[in-house]
């Protein structure tokens, strides 16, 4: 489980990074898993965001739940719009409809919508 759990975190920032030019921020779109969660200790996006922190890609977070500037060494953006603008890219856990003005720059597997 372990080995699948860390090859399908590698696929995921290989497709991302593949997406990206020099110079692009991602976004991650919370750091949560399930939706109406506040708890992401353990979430596999911060696998991936280590991945592509290695890669040399720029991260940035959306995340309302944390009240801080900055997780785990990475900027917090609080403010939704400031965080749409700012992102090339944006990794969605779960998808959100209020990513849908910015659809074309969302990276999700979630395929379904649903929990």
């Amino acid at each position: 489980i372990v080995t699948s759990n860390d090859t399908r975190k590698d696929y995921i920032a290989d497709r991302v990074s593949e997406r990206c030019k020099e110079g692009d921020t991602v976004g991650v779109y919370r750091l949560t898993m399930k939706a109406a969660s506040d708890n992401f200790r353990q979430s596999s996006i911060q696998g991936v965001m280590e991945r592509l922190q290695r890669k040399g890609i720029s991260l940035v977070i959306y995340e309302p739940t944390l009240k801080k500037d900055s997780f785990e060494g990475y900027e917090v953006i609080s403010d939704l719009d400031t965080f749409k603008k700012r992102c090339a890219l944006i990794i969605a856990n779960r998808y959100d409809p209020v990513l849908d003005d910015v659809k074309e720059k969302v990276y999700t597997r979630d395929l379904f919508y649903k929990d």
